[in-house]
């Protein structure tokens, strides 16, 4: 009888080394599969977070490049900060210099939220048309539409409400979900409602 159980035993511990052991339950187990960031989390994860405040970005020469921009039936987009040129009669040089870096977006998207306070929401990258279309034929480039990260950018012709000539353009909605999707014009979720006409003046 004491046999018996000591067999017992023995088998109980021996069954969960062995299953563990077993082959088939290891070599099954494949680490998942590497996934590339997406566009949002390069975005995310690459600027400076300095930007978050919108102070900081002043204080480093980015000026505001409009109005709190709202949407024509809901939602907004904020207010663009850019970086000019030196010489005013010149565009910001990050808009026809044919770089597209997600860590470095031609413009920073805050959303007033009060009180003197905004909020990062998102970026926004921007290429002058006819300057795009130059690199192209001059192979400077490589597509005749800009692209970033495989998202093609939009053609905004001209005139336009900002003044611009013909530009593309892509918002990417890195720090507020937008409903509309992570690459619209325009978020729903964003309000131009506490605004102000010297909103990010100096």
């Amino acid at each position: 009888m004491r046999t018996t159980r000591l067999m017992l035993a023995t088998l109980s511990l021996a069954i969960p080394l062995a299953v563990m052991a077993d082959p088939a339950t290891t070599q099954n187990k494949k680490p998942p599969p590497r996934r590339d960031p997406t566009l949002v989390e390069q975005v995310q994860n690459g600027i400076d977070p300095a930007f978050f405040n919108a102070a900081n970005a002043l204080a480093r020469g980015w000026v505001n490049a409009t109005a709190c921009v709202s949407g024509p039936n809901e939602g907004a987009m904020g207010h663009h900060l850019v970086l000019p040129d030196h010489d005013p009669t010149k565009p910001p040089p990050n808009m026809v210099d044919g770089v597209l870096d997600p860590a470095h977006p031609e413009a920073f998207i805050y959303e007033p939220v009060g009180n003197g306070f905004f909020r990062l929401v998102g970026v926004e990258f921007i290429q002058l048309a006819d300057d795009w279309a130059t690199k192209f034929a001059n192979h400077e480039v490589d597509t005749p539409t800009p692209r970033l990260n495989g998202q093609l950018m939009n053609l905004v012709g001209t005139p336009n409400r900002y003044g611009l000539p013909a530009f593309y353009e892509l918002h990417v909605w890195a720090f507020e979900n937008n409903p509309l999707g992570n690459f619209a014009d325009f978020n729903t979720r964003v309000t131009c409602n506490r605004a102000q006409p010297d909103d990010l003046t100096r």
